[in-house]
């Protein structure tokens, strides 16, 4: 009978689970499917690359020397474990993949429980016929349908390249994606905010990333115990397409089903919209007087952390840019897609130009979210308290987006000083490889504030616009495609710089279109009524 019971207390809990997890997709219809095609199509691309690049036995034996002796792309990559197509493949994009992975779950999770939890609407469902642990468990639920998609998606593109690797790669990338998902269920019943627990789990993100880093700089195959504390570092001893080792995925499970059973037993013991690690309240007064100190305060931890990791990717960019040089080698293909990433001149000056253009691209990802900081505030209702005062509706965005346009200015300019920093040499033509990308970053965040003021509930298609920017900018010249398609995306317009020539016309043109398009956001805030 106290089965039973435990049985039937089990089903309450868990009531609703199905109706929330309808609704977090239907929620989520355009962030999922985007983020899941970019990751998948970054990964399928990749062999017919490779295949370019290394197209013989001796090109791809070369590779694998080259990488045996350069510490600084196996910090960047890792190692190499096998010369077919399938194992460059799981070497060149295995890591990245990955991370993306993580970055959509942890993202989906939180968007799922603490968000919901802080804009009121979660006290909402809880009065109706909803369970104390749906909620979690259709976040969770979330999350796996996108990395089980993701999982299918890899493992049927590669399948023709061996079915064992293809199914090992795509098993490795859900894996690591629903292990920082269960990390930020966790997180989330730890802190008071989204904000906070989405800024947490990027920094463990960040963290694994720098160990299996560090790992791989110190090992050639993998071994290192570094490498081994990181769920990345798992993802590449896997082996994928190189001796499958089947049993890493037990890591991933075990670490998911542990950090699962953790988050469930936090969220059994906390009250509704409360945490264990409560932020410190303060009045809101000196520094916090006005509309732009207090997005700096809710701002200042984001930049932070965007600005450390910018620096420190600068200056892996640079040291790794020598060790570039000589991997590329006489290999033509790889120096034409160089070139058409960074430009024809030299290659070590069409390398700093295409990493530059990389950071770029993932500033435009620092840009979107801080402008829909504003959709937050106004959408979980803490703008309208600030909007009640002596505040107007454009003074209270103009906080926000000086963060969000000038945050931008200042992880690239850091950028440029770490790669000077890992290069050496005059920083001048590395400051503006990396600044020269900002009216590109700034067009993209234009779309966001167009985008919010004009739909507020459709804000988050802004993503979409940044994950169209990275596919073009990564996989387009790998994949040759037109120069047309390239333009479709603003950095496509940018003068490639160290090298080339500095032309004054794109840039202006794009600085003033994405003002055009801020302005237009702003006065379409200003005219319509604030949501809730």
């Amino acid at each position: 009978m106290t089965t039973l019971t435990a049985g039937f207390g089990g089903a309450r809990r868990l009531a609703g689970t199905g109706t929330l997890v309808r609704f977090a997709l239907r929620r989520d219809r355009l962030m999922i499917p985007v983020w899941v095609a970019v990751n998948a199509l970054m990964v399928l691309s990749m062999p017919n690359t490779l295949e370019s690049l290394y197209g013989t036995p001796a090109e791809r034996a070369g590779l694998m020397r080259q990488m045996e002796t350069n510490a600084s792309l196996r910090a960047m990559v890792g190692p190499v474990f096998g010369d077919s197509l399938g194992a460059l493949t799981a070497w060149r994009v295995g890591v990245y993949a990955g991370a993306l992975a993580a970055v959509t779950s942890l993202l989906l999770v939180v968007r799922h429980t603490r968000d919901e939890e802080e804009s009121g609407r979660q006290e909402l469902v809880a009065s109706g016929m909803v369970g104390r642990r749906a909620p979690l468990t259709a976040a969770l639920l979330t999350a796996g349908v996108a990395n089980a998609v993701l999982a299918v998606l890899v493992a049927a593109g590669l399948a023709g390249r061996g079915a064992a690797g293809a199914l090992a790669l795509g098993l490795g990338i859900a894996g690591t994606g629903m292990v920082f998902a269960t990390m930020a269920a966790i997180v989330a019943q730890l802190t008071e905010s989204a904000r906070q627990a989405r800024g947490l789990t990027a920094a463990v993100l960040g963290a694994a990333f720098v160990l299996r880093a560090a790992g791989d700089s110190a090992a050639d195959d993998g071994s290192s115990a570094l490498t081994w504390i990181s769920p990345l570092g798992w993802l590449e001893n896997l082996r994928a397409y190189a001796g499958e080792r089947w049993w890493v995925l037990l890591l991933f499970t075990g670490a998911a089903l542990a950090q699962g059973a953790v988050a469930y037993a936090l969220a059994g013991r906390r009250d509704l919209g409360m945490s264990f690690l409560p932020a410190r309240p303060g009045p809101a007064a000196g520094r916090l007087g006005t509309a732009g100190a207090l997005a700096w305060r809710l701002q200042r931890g984001a930049v932070l952390g965007w600005s450390i990791g910018f620096l420190l990717a600068g200056i892996v960019y640079g040291a790794m840019t020598e060790g570039a040089a000589d991997l590329v080698g006489d290999n033509e293909r790889a120096r034409e897609i160089i070139a058409r990433m960074g430009g024809q001149a030299g290659l070590t000056d069409a390398f700093v130009s295409a990493m530059a253009g990389m950071l770029g691209m993932v500033a435009a990802l620092y840009v979107v979210a801080s402008v829909l900081r504003l959709n937050g505030e106004e959408t979980s209702g803490r703008a309208e308290p600030v909007l009640a005062g002596a505040v107007g509706r454009l003074r209270w965005a103009a906080g926000h987006l000086v963060i969000a346009f000038g945050g931008a200015a200042l992880i690239l300019l850091l950028a440029g000083a770490g790669y000077a920093l890992g290069y050496g040499g005059d920083a001048g033509p590395l400051l503006a490889a990396c600044l020269v990308q900002l009216p590109a970053v700034w067009v993209v965040g234009g779309a966001a504030v167009l985008l919010h003021g004009l739909l507020p509930r459709a804000a988050v298609a802004a993503w979409g616009v940044a994950g169209a920017v990275l596919l073009l900018g990564w996989i387009g010249p790998a994949l040759d495609l037109p120069r047309a398609v390239l333009e479709v995306s603003p950095f496509g317009h940018l003068p490639k710089v160290p090298g080339g020539e500095m032309a004054w016309e794109p840039v202006l043109a794009l600085t003033a279109l994405a003002a055009a398009l801020s302005l237009s956001g702003l006065v379409a805030l200003r005219r319509r009524d604030m949501t809730s």
